[in-house]
């Protein structure tokens, strides 16, 4: 059965806010129990896979974290899909699996209203607040619930992700394409624990300000972020994507790719990566 979002509106406003933080060892703002369920490892493409799951707000969240093959302590990458994928798209999966045969821990998450956690309802309404025309008033509830879900899913993901002997968390990282990076300058601003960002194919300007990923994009610093866009891009102009790099602190870097928003080449990937492994000392 497919999981549905829990629309909580009540929730704090400081699971969006830097400033919610815990104890040293658990970050996010949720004394809930983690509840953390993972598959025996399997092993292919190079690579060493544990499907798990953990509680978030009264929801169960799907995850894959992806290691290379042979073991030893490494650095964690999160890798936040776009709308309409999910934790193991094929996109994810060209992003992923090259990134842990490198040397990276790599995990996503179904975000909120994707894959196992699709609604037949709700999903729908939410690709449509995203899908750039006006939202109607659900519609933009519905993405404000789930960005607020989204940001504690992913900071209790880093907080499944430590228990696992392997994961060093001290060197963590955030990779966000198209949605991922809506929802990752909200989780990146809220969260201490990652050295840098890369956000991809994404733009400011969207929805109300409350929203708007260039309100949270400037608590990043002084964390170093790389921002990545298409030249050619049908979701987002030229000026959105300004827009979101302009509201950020430094140190900011901005490269441009010749492609339309869903056909990244593989040299905006080695740019990501190559900007990633040196934060994280790969």
């Amino acid at each position: 059965m497919a999981r549905q979002l829990r629309l909580r509106p009540s929730v704090d406003v400081g699971l969006l806010d830097s400033r919610a933080v815990s104890d040293a060892h658990r970050h996010s703002p949720d004394p809930e129990p983690l509840e953390v369920w993972a598959s025996p490892v399997t092993t292919g493409d190079g690579v060493r896979e544990l499907t798990l799951e953990y509680s978030s707000r009264g929801d169960r969240v799907p995850g894959r974290l992806l290691l290379p093959e042979q073991p030893g302590r490494r650095p964690l990458i999160i890798a936040g899909h776009g709308a309409g994928h999910h934790r193991s798209s094929p996109a994810m999966d060209a992003v992923c699996i090259p990134w842990a045969r490198k040397g990276a821990a790599v995990l996503s998450i179904d975000l909120p209203l994707h894959g196992d956690r699709a609604s037949a309802k709700l999903s729908e309404h939410l690709l449509a607040a995203l899908a750039g025309d006006t939202p109607t008033a659900l519609q933009e509830d519905l993405w404000r619930e789930a960005l607020r879900q989204a940001v504690l899913d992913l900071r209790r993901g880093i907080d499944a992700a430590a228990d696992h002997p392997e994961v060093d968390i001290s060197r963590a990282a955030y990779a966000g394409f198209s949605m991922g990076t809506l929802i990752g300058a909200a989780f990146c601003a809220a969260e201490p624990r990652l050295r840098a960002a890369a956000l991809a194919i994404g733009g400011g300007g969207f929805g109300p300000a409350d929203l708007d990923p260039a309100s949270f994009v400037g608590r990043i610093a002084p964390r170093p972020i790389l921002f990545v866009n298409a030249l050619r891009d049908e979701r987002f102009p030229r000026s959105s994507s300004e827009a979101l790099f302009d509201a950020a602190g430094d140190p900011k870097e901005l490269q441009w790719f010749d492609c339309t928003h869903a056909a990244l080449p593989g040299a905006a990937l080695k740019a990501i990566w190559t900007f990633l492994g040196r934060a994280l000392e790969i």
